[in-house]
This record gives C-alpha cells, sequence and structure tokens, in this order.
C-alpha cells in the first residue's frame, strides 16, 4: 500500500447529484464510492457502534483491497472487547482504527487498549488533550511523520490547487488521507484531485 485516499462517510443523499447520479438509491451509494476510491473513513461508529452482521454487509459490498477506518470513541475500557468483536466482521476490509480519547494522558489506558487489540489491527490515535503531546512509538493523527504508516485528516475545505500540491508533497505512503464531509460533494472533487497529484 502506498497512499489510500477517501472521503469521511459515504452516505450522503446531499451528494446526488454532483458524485452520486440523479436518481441512485442510498442503498447503492457504497458500492459506487468504492469503485472511485479505495478507503473511507467512519466516523458514525464513534456515536453508535453498529451490529457484527451491517460490518458485513459493508465488506461484502466493497471489492477487494478496499478498507474501512473506523473510529472507536474511548470512553469505557469495557467497550474494546465489544468493539473488536464487531468490527473484526470486516475481515480484510479493516483499514485503521481511529482512537478518539478525550482526557488526560493515562499510560495505563494506553497499555490496555494496545494490550487488547491483535497485533494486525493498526491504531491511529486521536488524542483531544495536550498532555499526550510527547508520546512517542505510537501513530498519532496528523502526524506525517509517524510510523509504520500515517493517518491524516483535511478538515479545512475548501482546498486551492496550490494548498492540495502543498498537502501532496507532505505525504508519504504507507498513508491513509481523509477529506472531511460537507453537504455539498466537495470531499469526492477533493479526494480525486489530491489522488491526481500523487
Amino acid at each position: 500500500m502506498a497512499v489510500k485516499i477517501g472521503t469521511s462517510g459515504w452516505s450522503y443523499p446531499s451528494w446526488r447529484p454532483g458524485f452520486y447520479p440523479e436518481g441512485m438509491q442510498p442503498t447503492e451509494f457504497l458500492a459506487f464510492y468504492a469503485v472511485r476510491f479505495d478507503t473511507v473513513e467512519l466516523n458514525s461508529t464513534g456515536y453508535r457502534l453498529p451490529s457484527a452482521d451491517q460490518f458485513r454487509r459493508w465488506a461484502e459490498a466493497v471489492p477487494d483491497g478496499f478498507e474501512f477506518s473506523v473510529k472507536f470513541s474511548l470512553v469505557r475500557l469495557d467497550r474494546v472487547t465489544t468493539f473488536l468483536e464487531r468490527v473484526l466482521a470486516l475481515g480484510d476490509r479493516l483499514g485503521p482504527v481511529r482512537v478518539v480519547y478525550e482526557g488526560p494522558r493515562d499510560n495505563g489506558t494506553l497499555s490496555f487498549v494496545q494490550g487488547s487489540i491483535p497485533p494486525e489491527i493498526r491504531l491511529a490515535w486521536d488524542f483531544r488533550d495536550e498532555s499526550w503531546q510527547e508520546t512517542d512509538g505510537i501513530v498519532r493523527v496528523g502526524d506525517a511523520g509517524a510510523e509504520p504508516f500515517r493517518y491524516l485528516r483535511l478538515r479545512e475545505p475548501p482546498y486551492s490547487d496550490d494548498e492540495l500540491r502543498a498537502v501532496a508533497a507532505t505525504i508519504r505512503g504507507p498513508a491513509y488521507v481523509y477529506v472531511r464531509h460537507e453537504d455539498e460533494p466537495t470531499a469526492p472533487e477533493t479526494a480525486s484531485r489530491l489522488r491526481d497529484l500523487l
């Protein structure tokens, strides 16, 4: 994998027309999207965790090589097991898990999560408290120098061609890049433009 680029979500009726064809049903959106991009960021999973069956249906709707990056809002440690049981239904369609953690630095929480996750699952930590600033040895969302992969989110549209060129110059693989959703179908257009610049 070099660089995978997609959007934050896909199921937006307001992208029809513009990205999705006029008259296309929402049940057809994912298959259409997955022909044009090779990854998508699931933000809704941070608010309500779908069933394993739903994850399985999503995995079946996309081609080989497509990956879902799944948001996990870490509020309670006893939810880690349930989260894993469900998202593993994605099988080889599971991309990185973006762990959103609001609390102050707590190495015990970090150790617990890392020790609970199978080694093949890639974690990207999205810390919201400054006390985590100097944490080493992990992938942090937005860190263009992270190893062994990068997880980047473009959150300030619209982007001029010059801005996208500057972003493209900082991206090196392996990396996942997601463009923020807006009501207008600008995110797929921005993702396509960025892909063309790499």
